[in-house]
C-alpha cells in the first residue's frame, strides 16, 4: 500500500493542492458574490487571482518539488505558470457567466451560479495539471 502511495504521490498531492486551490477560489467567489454583492464576473476574476497566487507556491513546493529559488529560474517558472493560468483563467472567467446565461444558474450552497462554477473548475484543474506536469515544472532528463 505504501509503495502505491509513493508511486502516485505527485498526483495525490496535486489533487489535494488542487482541491485547496479550488476551495480558495470558491470561498473568495462566494464571499464576494454573497457577502459584498459584487457581480459574478468581478467576483470570478478576483477569486481566480487569489487561487493562482496560492497555487503557484503550493504546486512549486509540495506537488512538483521545485526547490530552485534562483531569480532567473523562478522568473521563468512563474511566467510559465501565470501564462498557463491566464489561459485557463480566460476559460473560467468566460465560461462561468456563459453557462449561467445558458441556464446553469441554479444555486449550490446558496450561491447563485455555483453549479457553473463547479463544472468549469473541474475542467480547469485537469488542464492546469497537464500544463504544470508537461511544461512548467517539467523535470530535466538526465
Amino acid at each position: 500500500m505504501l509503495s502505491e502511495i509513493r508511486k502516485y504521490r505527485e498526483i495525490i498531492v496535486y489533487i489535494i493542492v488542487g482541491g485547496l486551490t479550488t476551495l480558495v477560489n470558491w470561498l473568495v467567489y462566494a464571499a464576494l458574490v454573497e457577502g459584498l454583492h459584487w457581480g459574478i464576473t468581478a467576483s470570478n476574476a478576483a477569486a481566480w487571482i487569489a487561487a493562482v497566487a496560492f497555487a503557484y507556491i503550493a504546486n512549486k513546493v509540495w506537488v512538483f518539488r521545485s526547490f530552485d529559488w534562483s531569480p532567473a529560474f523562478v522568473l521563468r517558472e512563474a511566467v510559465l505558470f501565470v501564462s498557463a493560468r491566464i489561459l485557463t483563467g480566460i476559460l473560467e472567467i468566460g465560461a462561468v457567466p456563459l453557462l449561467v446565461k445558458l441556464g446553469l444558474n441554479q444555486t449550490l450552497f446558496g450561491v447563485t451560479g455555483m453549479w457553473a462554477k463547479v463544472l468549469v473548475s473541474v475542467a480547469v484543474v485537469i488542464l492546469n495539471y497537464v500544463f504544470s506536469k508537461l511544461v512548467i515544472f517539467k523535470k530535466k532528463a538526465g
